[in-house]
């Protein structure tokens, strides 16, 4: 039975990707800060599935030493890890010049090495089996830069980066790694997230509505299927992870032009 490690998964795409995989029967293993989040996922699993094999571990993944003896607990419980998806991750909007430097390198911590201290933990098993899959969770920030998100799309821009190379060091022994760029999602972080977002964010990003969580996860679970390596969300985040030399300076003009209106407003 196909054991799935899940971080960050006792809300939002997380949740919406364990549910998924409960219906298929997988066994699960979630990993998040928050416990009393976690035992509510777990029930509603329960709930939705029956008897069906879920383990919880609260940690912070940013913690290499608590993500690692986390996800050793999950392994001790249901087995060698089948499939990794790194869903844990934070968004604190904020021009940079007044966020601090701590929810800086938090953003950073948690978005970045988050994903690598989870994948640290099962990646020399996986090689050693040849076999594994690993998704990590980046973002439509990952693809273009966005204005009052410098710490968020350093973090995703790197996470891209990171899946780029560790691919290529992985397919040579039988491990699929994957990357996905979801765009705006509904999720209870998403909300938190608007009450922050600098005005001038929105007038550029425009008005468009957020994906519904459940939607992305189907994508993300149909790409680690196939053995998908990028995977988009709607035409302009693909024509920015295709054509992004191309399609970038037209889009970063369109944005520098909003702002401009903006500023004899102030």
């Amino acid at each position: 039975m196909t054991h799935v490690i899940i971080t960050g998964g006792s809300s939002g795409i997380g949740l919406a990707l364990a549910r998924i995989y409960a219906e298929r029967g997988a066994r699960l293993s979630l990993l998040a800060r928050s416990l009393p989040a976690l035992e509510a996922a777990r029930l509603e699993l329960a709930r939705r599935h029956g008897e069906t094999s879920v383990h919880i571990e609260s940690a912070d993944a940013s913690d290499e030493d608590q993500a690692l003896a986390a996800i050793r607990k999950c392994e001790a419980a249901f087995g060698p890890c089948d499939i990794l998806i790194t869903s844990a991750g934070i968004v604190e909007p904020g021009r940079f010049e007044t966020q601090t430097s701590a929810a800086f390198r938090q953003q950073i911590e948690t978005n970045l090495f988050g994903s690598v201290n989870a994948v640290r933990a099962v990646y020399a098993a996986m090689k050693e089996r040849r076999s594994g899959k690993i998704m990590l969770v980046s973002s439509g920030a990952g693809l273009i830069g966005i204005y009052g998100y410098a710490a968020y799309c350093a973090s995703k821009f790197a996470l891209h980066g990171f899946a780029d190379a560790l691919r290529s060091e992985a397919k040579p022994h039988g491990v699929t790694i994957s990357v996905c760029f979801p765009p705006d999602t509904e999720t209870p972080q998403f909300a938190r997230e608007l009450e922050h977002r600098p005005l001038e964010a929105t007038v550029i990003m425009g008005r468009v509505a957020p994906w519904p969580s459940s939607a992305v996860a189907l994508r993300i679970v149909r790409a680690i299927d196939k053995g998908q390596f990028e995977v988009f969300f709607g035409w302009t985040l693909w024509a920015l992870g295709r054509f992004g030399a191309t399609v970038k300076p037209a889009l970063n003009w369109w944005f520098d032009r909003g702002i401009r209106r903006m500023i004899p407003r102030r």
